[in-house]
């Protein structure tokens, strides 16, 4: 699971925040002030979200500095209720990977971070796959929806594997027999569409669309 910190001194905010990232399968560390994230700077954490303006006299651009004196790998996203290109171009210059504006939606926040993360750790061996509010544990073999597991059975799971790993190409009925069922079935091609309604069924937030006399596609 990744692991997020968060640097927002808005309480509420703050915990609605964590409350979406924690529903998305992140896990969650905020802090409320600048000297406090400094001390945890030293810890393994996969990604920061550093508001600019904080309460003490830490910004978040010296968060970021500290940070980058220790990794330059790790992703960061900045926020801040002011919308201007000097604090943009900064933070990109000071090594940040995103920049969102006050006011945001939760959503839209666990949107970009999802991105960041799969542009990021796209080549790591981690066992997780984030989709939408989704998270799929390949080696355990379970999807869940805000950390509820969603009971599938094994073909549905496989199904379910090869599109998140081949994300936005299309498949055909007989693609996915070969690859779901084996080469060795013999039977009507008609078991994809049951299959693809019976995963639609279990998970309508996948964006799982029909190619007209062909097959599938998951985007």
């Amino acid at each position: 699971m990744y692991k997020i910190c968060l640097v927002e001194d808005e309480k509420d905010l703050s915990n609605i925040v964590k409350l979406y990232l924690e529903k998305a399968g992140y896990e969650v560390v905020t802090f409320d002030e600048g000297r406090k994230a400094l001390e945890y700077i030293d810890q393994k954490v996969d990604l920061w979200i550093l508001d600019i303006m904080l309460k003490d006299d830490i910004s978040g651009y010296d968060i970021i500095k500290a940070i980058r004196e220790k990794n330059n790998d790790v992703p960061v996203i900045f926020t801040s209720a002011r919308d201007q290109d000097l604090d943009k171009i900064l933070g990109l210059e000071l090594g940040s990977d995103d920049y969102i504006t006050k006011p945001y939606s939760s959503k839209e926040l666990v949107l970009r971070v999802n991105n960041v993360i799969k542009r990021v750790y796209k080549n790591s061996n981690n066992n997780y796959i984030i989709y939408d509010e989704y998270r799929v544990d390949k080696d355990k073999r379970i999807a869940y929806l805000n950390d509820k597991e969603i009971k599938l059975t094994t073909l549905e799971f496989d199904l379910l594997l090869l599109f998140l790993t081949n994300k936005d190409k299309g498949f055909s009925r007989e693609e996915i027999l070969n690859l779901v069922w084996g080469d060795d079935y013999f039977g009507s091609d008609r078991v994809v569409d049951d299959l693809v309604r019976r995963l639609r069924k279990k998970m309508p937030k996948l964006n799982l669309s029909a190619i007209y006399g062909f097959g599938y596609r998951l985007s």
